[in-house]
């Protein structure tokens, strides 16, 4: 039984991948409104009704999964040393999931060239941000002993999470040349510092 679940996962995992990526290429050669959720489920071989087993809309699709597995989050958050700084312990514990996003580089450099030019998807983007940044923000609570009501986590939460998603945005326009782990270190040793002004050319 268990490894006739397992390979039910696989197949599930599967044909939630193709459904993604199907409706990215769509989305990125057609443009958002001109891809259709039945356009996007025969060129991935499945029905609408399978679709929709998989994601609420074809905006859904194009996103993917980019939402951060909140208890992975917060269980690095955790294991990391008390005594280092918030930012420093931010930046470690958002380090498998840059590793993560940097490996799959293509698919994640057509997922932001296709947000930019789509700003209905960069909406879906920030509300799934926010979402990730309050158990951001309550973990950062908890770990600093401060009230739930203080301004202090949610703050931080908010500008790492925005540091994270101006980084993602950089290294899409620059097709990854450069690598995502370089770009988050000096945004976040920039928030480190206070957000100091670059030396100008």
């Amino acid at each position: 039984m268990t490894i006739t679940e397992g390979r039910r996962d696989r197949r599930k995992r599967q044909t939630r991948a193709t459904l993604s990526l199907t409706a990215l290429r769509m989305v990125a050669e057609h443009g958002l409104d001109h891809v259709t959720v039945d356009e996007i489920s025969e060129a991935a071989g499945v029905s609408p009704r399978t679709f929709f087993n998989y994601f609420t809309c074809k905006d859904a699709a194009v996103i993917g999964d980019v939402m951060v597995d909140e208890e992975r989050l917060v269980a690095r958050l955790t294991a990391v040393p008390t005594d280092l700084p918030v930012v420093a312990v931010l930046r470690t514990a958002f380090a498998e999931l840059v590793e993560d996003v940097q490996a799959d580089r293509d698919l994640w450099c057509l997922r932001m060239q296709v947000v930019e030019r789509n700003p209905a998807l960069l909406s879906r983007l920030v509300t799934i941000g926010v979402r990730n940044e309050r158990t951001i923000a309550a973990a950062i609570a908890a770990r600093l002993g401060l009230p739930d009501d203080h301004p202090y986590p949610s703050l931080v939460a908010a500008v790492t999470g925005a540091a994270l998603r101006a980084c993602l945005g950089q290294w899409a326009r620059g097709d990854g040349a450069r690598p995502l782990t370089t770009l988050v270190d000096e945004a976040f040793a920039a928030l480190a510092a206070g957000l100091p002004e670059p030396r100008r050319p």
